[in-house]
């Protein structure tokens, strides 16, 4: 039996610290200034992780490596599962060639590839993160966008960067129902905090797209469609939040933004007197064939009808699926399949001596999005037309794809394991939740942080909901608005992630240039990290009647 220790390093909390972020720290360094290769830092920062662990935090060796083997096993099972399988998808509409028609249907909206950056990143993305989560809106998004002419760059930072607003809200609102779960605190109460703090990202998140597009001139051509859409996807998240249903929030925010693009973009037609322009990035944003495409594919629209339809049937089955696998008798006796069980020659317990609850793997066989996307994938296999070779054929060529990013995730949700199961993860946020009053400041620092390891907000939730609830008991602070900021910052982590830097690049055809991807979306998650804390700092004050 190992028993986690806050301050193995002369006692000293302060000491402890600076060692543990040890792993972050190379990983970051190597990836946004050294350029090395996302699975080979994350094998570097997982080696000097489970050093630290056995010498220094005194796990023992073999429980250490198979800390490693169960964040592996996660890494794959369920967040690579609800991947593979939505990629799948994509790639079998490539297939049959309706993906293109897909494209022509989008571009027929506006061929404005900023208005396009925000409807289909930001409100189509927020709709797959309110079904799937864990990673797919990037996946699919970054594809799509690419498809419509965006440069490989650009169109994994628009993906990563609006991934940001709904994810506390994603995969049916599963980070704070789990938040709820590990602080004892009703999920109701929380999911309505979050939805007064994430909506102000809301309003900027558009905004952040256009300019990452098209500079200046693109806010100065069509601040008023990405306006429109921020403050309807924010007052639509907080009310449904607050008033109609935790879980439904993002699925009503996504839909009624889409609405309201394409209802402004008829009015406004926002202008532009020339291409957008190219954003300094490196070779990756050099222009490519796709953009002539693209411009072609802005003229009248060719396709039958009936294509048009069985181009858009694969996401309106994904919608349908989710929606049924989420009504409770549906989800109930789905869940009968699950299994749950301690993860063989782990034994670990807290500081104060009790049992910890990441050594239990949940096999969530058909309720998990994985398996509900396999599911879509059938369905439209039949929709489609598409024989079972070709399908398999697609689903080897989506295998081939990921084969980095799955290395990448896995790797790096080994190394999330063995940080939080040796203590390192535990140590720094005690930390920084001994600074007391301040740490209104600091708390969803934490999340960013949680998350920027595991890539998961429901993860980071799990890490430190706890936490977050004892330092604000200490500090005289409400729990309620500490728990909730340590999701709502830990949505921030979710661009700069390397599991989700390793899912863009596959995605995109940037295997190995995870690095260049890191440098163009780094600053907006700072920038926007530094605003929620300022938030949640006000609210724990001066606006603390928005507290529920």
């Amino acid at each position: 039996m190992y028993q986690q220790i806050l301050d193995p390093v002369a006692h000293s909390l302060a000491w402890s610290s600076l060692v543990a972020a040890l792993p972050l720290l190379s990983l970051f360094l190597m990836l946004g200034v050294l350029r090395v290769t996302a699975w080979v830092a994350s094998l570097v920062s997982l080696a000097l992780a489970i050093v630290l662990a056995f010498l220094v935090y005194g796990m023992p060796f073999g429980q250490t490596l198979l800390a490693g083997t169960e964040g592996a096993a996660f890494g794959f099972f369920p967040i690579l599962w609800i991947v593979i399988n939505a990629i799948w998808v994509y790639q079998m509409t490539v297939e049959t060639g309706h993906f293109d028609v897909l494209r022509r249907s989008f571009a027929r909206v506006s061929d404005d590839q900023r208005v396009q950056a925000v409807i289909i990143a930001f409100s189509f993305g927020a709709l797959l993160e309110a079904l799937a989560g864990f990673g797919t809106p990037v996946a699919v998004t970054s594809v799509m966008l690419m498809a419509l002419g965006f440069r490989p760059l650009k169109a994994a930072a628009l993906a990563l960067t609006a991934n940001t607003a709904p994810v506390a809200f994603g995969a049916m609102a599963t980070p704070i129902l789990t938040l709820g779960k590990v602080t004892g605190l009703p999920s109701d109460t929380l999911g309505a905090m979050v939805g007064r703090q994430t909506p102000l990202l809301a309003l900027f998140v558009p905004l952040a797209l256009v300019a990452i597009v098209d500079g200046w001139r693109g806010i100065r051509e069509t601040w008023p469609v990405a306006l429109v859409c921020g403050l309807v996807f924010a007052v639509a998240q907080y009310a449904t939040s607050n008033f109609i249903s935790v879980p439904l929030a993002d699925v009503v925010a996504s839909l009624l933004s889409a609405a309201a693009v394409v209802a402004m973009v008829r009015v406004t037609h926002p202008r532009s007197e020339q291409a957008p322009a190219v954003i300094a990035g490196g070779a990756a944003d050099e222009p490519t064939p796709e953009f002539a495409q693209r411009v072609k594919a802005s003229q009248p629209d060719p396709d039958d009808r009936a294509e048009v339809v069985r181009a858009y049937a694969p996401y309106t089955i994904i919608i349908v699926v989710f929606v049924i696998c989420q009504i409770t008798p549906v989800k109930n006796l789905l869940d009968k399949t699950t299994l749950k069980f301690h993860w063989p020659g782990v034994h670990i317990v807290s500081p104060a001596g009790k049992p910890i609850s990441l050594t239990e793997f949940t096999l969530n066989l058909l309720t998990t999005p994985g398996t509900q996307m396999l599911i879509a994938g059938a369905l439209t296999i039949v929709v489609l037309k598409l024989s079972v070779p070709r399908a398999l054929k697609a689903y080897g060529a989506t295998l081939f794809q990921l084969r980095f990013a799955i290395a990448t995730v896995m790797v790096v949700l080994a190394l999330a394991f063995v940080m939080n199961l040796s203590g390192q993860t535990i140590t720094l946020g005690t930390w920084m939740a001994g600074a007391g009053g301040a740490f209104a400041l600091l708390s969803p620092v934490l999340g960013w942080l949680g998350v920027a390891v595991t890539g998961s907000d429901t993860s980071s939730n799990s890490l430190f909901g706890a936490l977050q609830v004892t330092a604000a008991n200490q500090a005289g602070l409400s729990d309620v608005l500490m728990a909730a900021s340590n999701s709502s910052g830990g949505v921030l982590g979710k661009m700069i992630s390397p599991q989700n830097l390793a899912i863009a690049a596959a995605a995109v055809g940037m295997n190995g240039k995870e690095g260049d991807i890191f440098r163009r979306v780094v600053v907006w998650s700072v920038v926007f990290l530094a605003l929620l804390c300022v938030l949640s700092a006000l609210q724990s004050s001066v606006l603390s009647w928005m507290v529920p």
